[in-house]
C-alpha cells in the first residue's frame, strides 16, 4: 500500500505531479505515507464524499484533547500561530463554525463582492497597462500578485501606506500549511501572526471609534439573535481572508498563464473568443490545481474501499489528483478550455466550501481579461522553477514579454 511515487519533497514531483497521481489512483483508493503519516486520499468521488462527511474535521479540539486523540500539543512557542488560526474559518468545526460563517456571510455579502467589481477592474487594469509599458517583466510580482493583496486591503480598509506589509505576513503564517514545516519556518510564522494580529487589532480599534465603508466595521456590526464575533474572531477571520483570498488567486493566474503558453492552440481560441472566458478560468483551475492537497482529521473510524482509517489518524485529500480524475472528467489530461462537465472542487466542498469563492472568480476573470485584450502579444520569456512548497503550488516567477 505504499506511495512510492508521491514525493512532495522532490523537485521533480512538485513540478509535475500528475503522473504520480494517476499512479496512486491506480494503485488503489487510500495510501498509508509513512514521511508524514498520513493516508493519501486522490479519487475524485473519495476526496468529494469525505469533505461533507461530518466523521472528519479540520480540527479535533471541538472534541477531544491533543492527549486524549492521541497527538502531541504544539509547542507554547507556537501559540500565536495556532491561536490565529484556530479561530479562523477554515479550522473550526461547528457549532463555532456555523456561527461564525453566519456572521462574517452577513458581512461579507454577495452585495460586497458585486460593489468591488469595478475596483477589481480597475486595479487589473493599471497593473497590466504597468506591465505593457515596461515591455514585459515578472507577471506573478506585477500583476498576480499584487492584484489579489489590494483588493484585500481595499475590502479591510487597509491604508495604502501599509498594504506592502501584508504579502510577506500572509506568505510567512502560509508556510506553516507545507507538510512537516521545520522550526525557522515556524519561528517566522510565530513572528508574523504577532505582528499581523497587532497590527489588526489596531485597525479593529480604530473603525470601532470611526467605523467607514469596509469589511472590517461590517465585522464589527454584524450581528444575530444578539451573537458577535469576538475581536480575535474577527483578527482571524480577516488573515484568513488574506491568506485563503490570495494564494490560490496568484498561483491560478501564474500556473494558468504557464499552462496556456504550453497549450497555444487553447490560448489563440481564447484570445480569438471562442470560449468564454468564465470556462476558460474554471478548466484553469481543474487542470492546475493552486491549492493541491487539504488536510482532515478522523474524529471517527471510517472505511474508504477496505482501508479502516482509524480515529485519531490524518487524511491527506489530494485535490490536484481528484481533478484529473478519468472516473470523473473525460480526457482529464487534455486542457479544454470550453470544458462544460466541470465540477472541479478546487474551491472545497461542504461546509468548509470556499467563502471567497466569488471574489477569487472576479478576480481572475479581471487580470486574465486585462492580459488578454491590452497584452495579445504576451508570451514567456523564460521556463519558470517551481517554488518548493507542495501544498500551496506555484513558480517563483514567470518572466514574459508584451
Amino acid at each position: 500500500m505504499g506511495a512510492v511515487s508521491f514525493d512532495p519533497w522532490s523537485r521533480d514531483f512538485v513540478a509535475d505531479p500528475y503522473p504520480a497521481y494517476a499512479d496512486l489512483r491506480g494503485r488503489g483508493r487510500v495510501h498509508w505515507f509513512e514521511p508524514s503519516r498520513q493516508f493519501l486520499v486522490p479519487h475524485y468521488a473519495d476526496v468529494s464524499a469525505l469533505l461533507r462527511d461530518r466523521r472528519l474535521g479540520r480540527t479535533y479540539l471541538h472534541r477531544f484533547t491533543h492527549e486524549e486523540f492521541g497527538r502531541t500539543p504544539p509547542p507554547p512557542e507556537h501559540e500565536p500561530f495556532h491561536v490565529l488560526n484556530g479561530n479562523g474559518l477554515l479550522d473550526l468545526e461547528a457549532p463555532d463554525h456555523t456561527r461564525i460563517r453566519r456572521l462574517v456571510s452577513k458581512a461579507f455579502t454577495p452585495r460586497t463582492v458585486e460593489g468591488l467589481a469595478p475596483v477589481v477592474r480597475r486595479l487589473a487594469a493599471e497593473l497590466v497597462d504597468g506591465l505593457v509599458e515596461a515591455g514585459g517583466g515578472d507577471l506573478l510580482a506585477q500583476v498576480a500578485e499584487p492584484l489579489p493583496v489590494a483588493v484585500i486591503a481595499e475590502m479591510l480598509g487597509v491604508p495604502e501606506a501599509d498594504r506592502g506589509l501584508l504579502r510577506p505576513w500572509s506568505a510567512a503564517i502560509c508556510g506553516m500549511f507545507e507538510l512537516n514545516p521545520d522550526e525557522e519556518t515556524a519561528r517566522r510564522a510565530v513572528r508574523a501572526s504577532v505582528e499581523f494580529s497587532e497590527y489588526l487589532r489596531e485597525l479593529i480599534a480604530e473603525r470601532r471609534r470611526r467605523p467607514g465603508d469596509d469589511l472590517v466595521s461590517a465585522l464589527i456590526a454584524a450581528h444575530d439573535e444578539g451573537e458577535r464575533l469576538s475581536e480575535q474572531e474577527m483578527v482571524s477571520t480577516c488573515v484568513l481572508l488574506l491568506n485563503a483570498g490570495h494564494e490560490a488567486t496568484v498561483n491560478t493566474t501564474v500556473n494558468g498563464w504557464w499552462t496556456l503558453f504550453r497549450h497555444p492552440e487553447q490560448l489563440a481560441a481564447l484570445r480569438a473568443g471562442e470560449v468564454a472566458l468564465s470556462t476558460a478560468v474554471e478548466e484553469l483551475m481543474r487542470y492546475d490545481t493552486p491549492l493541491q492537497m487539504f488536510e482532515r482529521w478522523v474524529l471517527d473510524d471510517i472505511e474508504v474501499g477496505d482501508v479502516v482509517i482509524p480515529r485519531g489518524a490524518e487524511v491527506a485529500l489530494l485535490f490536484g489528483s481528484a481533478n484529473r480524475d478519468p472516473a470523473r472528467f473525460q480526457e482529464p489530461d487534455r486542457l479544454d478550455l470550453g470544458r462544460a462537465d466541470n465540477p472541479h472542487i478546487t474551491f472545497g466542498a461542504g461546509m468548509h466550501y470556499c467563502l471567497g469563492a466569488p471574489l477569487a472568480r472576479l478576480e481572475l476573470a479581471a487580470s486574465f481579461g486585462e492580459l488578454l485584450r491590452r497584452a495579445p502579444g504576451l508570451r514567456p520569456a523564460a521556463e519558470p522553477e517551481w517554488r518548493p512548497g507542495y501544498v500551496i503550488r506555484g513558480v517563483r516567477e514567470l518572466l514574459v514579454t508584451t
